[in-house]
C-alpha cells in the first residue's frame, strides 16, 4: 500500500509571492507618494534570537522597498526613555510601523509600551484598540502570525466555513486572535491549552488544527483527525546528543504527514508569513495615510 504524504503550506513559497507584490506597489507609488513606506523595529538589549529577527525583518523591508528606522538601545535604557522614542516615531512622518521586538529586559514594562504605540501605526496588530477592532470585525492592522496563517489557508483554497477548528494555545500574539479570525471566516472554534482535560479528543474533531504553545512535538499523528488541515506556529529550537541544534515546531512531522492531508513545515511555515504580514500591515498603514485604496 502506497505511503500518504501531506501535501505543504509553503509559507516561504507564498511569503516570496507578497514581497514581490509590495515591491511592485511600492515601486509604482512612491513617484506620487514622495516617500517610500517605513517601519521602525526597537530592540533593547542584546538577546541574539531578537537580533536574528530584527536583522530577518531589516532584509525583508529593503527588499520590497520599505525603510527601516530601526534603533537598537543598550540594555539599561530605562522605560521614560522608551516611551519618548514610541512618542517622536508616532508623531514622525516618514514612520508608518512601529514594532517593539520582545522579549525586554525585566526593568521595562512590555505592556505599557505597546499601548503606546499609536494604533493606526502598530505593525505587530497587538494594540488593544486593534485587538478590539478584530473582535469587533471592523478594519484595523491585524496580528501577524494569525494573519500570516489565514493568508496560508486562503492562497491553498481551504475551506474554512462550517469547518471544525481547534487552536492549541492561547496566547495573546496566536491563540486568541487566531481563534476570533478562523471565527470570523465562519469556523466552528475550540481553544484548548495547558488545562485542557483530555487535548486528544479535543484535537481529533479537528478538520483544521493550529498548535501554538511552544512545546516541541506536542501534536502526534494520534491526535490528528484523517486529511485534517495541520498548522504549526511552534518554533522550538531543540539540541540532539550530538550538541547539533535544529528548528522543529509544536507538531510531530514525521508521524503526522502520514495523516494530515496539508502541513506547514518548520521552518518554512509560518515563520516566513508572519514577516510577510508585518510588512502587509506596514504597507497597509502607509496607504491609509495617503487614501490610497488597497488592492487586497
Amino acid at each position: 500500500m502506497e505511503t500518504k504524504t501531506a501535501k505543504l503550506l509553503d509559507g516561504k513559497a507564498l511569503a516570496e509571492k507578497i514581497h514581490q507584490k509590495l515591491l511592485e506597489r511600492i515601486t509604482e507609488l512612491q513617484p506620487q507618494i514622495g516617500r517610500p513606506p517605513g517601519l521602525a523595529v526597537l530592540m533593547v538589549g542584546d538577546n541574539p534570537a531578537s537580533a536574528a529577527y530584527v536583522r530577518n525583518k531589516e532584509r525583508a523591508c529593503a527588499k520590497v522597498g520599505i525603510a527601516s528606522f530601526g534603533k537598537h538601545f543598550p540594555t539599561e535604557t530605562t522605560q521614560a526613555e522608551l516611551e519618548d522614542v514610541i512618542a517622536a516615531l508616532n508623531q514622525d512622518e516618514q514612520v508608518d510601523g512601529i514594532l517593539v521586538q520582545l522579549p525586554l529586559p525585566k526593568h521595562l514594562d512590555a505592556v505599557r509600551l505597546l499601548n503606546q504605540i499609536d494604533p493606526d501605526k502598530d505593525a505587530d496588530g497587538l494594540h488593544p484598540v486593534n485587538l478590539g477592532r478584530l473582535v469587533r470585525q471592523e478594519t484595523g492592522l491585524r496580528s501577524c502570525t494569525p494573519a500570516g496563517v489565514m493568508r496560508l489557508l486562503e492562497e491553498y483554497k481551504i475551506p474554512l466555513s462550517g469547518k471544525q477548528a481547534v487552536v492549541v494555545g492561547r496566547s495573546i500574539l496566536v491563540g486568541k486572535p487566531m481563534a476570533l479570525m478562523l471565527l470570523e471566516a465562519d469556523a466552528t472554534v475550540t481553544i484548548a491549552h495547558s488545562r485542557s482535560h483530555d487535548l486528544k479528543a479535543i484535537t481529533q474533531n479537528a478538520d483544521i488544527l493550529i498548535a501554538a504553545v511552544g512545546l516541541p512535538g506536542l501534536i502526534t499523528s494520534e491526535m490528528v483527525k484523517q486529511d485534517a488541515v495541520v498548522v504549526d506556529v511552534g518554533m522550538n529550537r531543540v539540541t540532539d546528543a550530538s550538541g547539533k541544534s535544529r528548528l522543529v515546531g509544536d507538531v510531530h512531522w514525521e508521524s503526522t504527514a502520514g495523516v494530515a492531508e496539508f502541513l506547514t513545515p518548520v521552518p518554512g511555515g509560518v515563520g516566513p508569513m508572519t514577516v510577510a504580514m508585518l510588512l502587509q500591515n506596514t504597507f497597509a498603514s502607509y496607504l491609509r495615510r495617503y487614501g490610497v485604496k488597497s488592492d487586497g
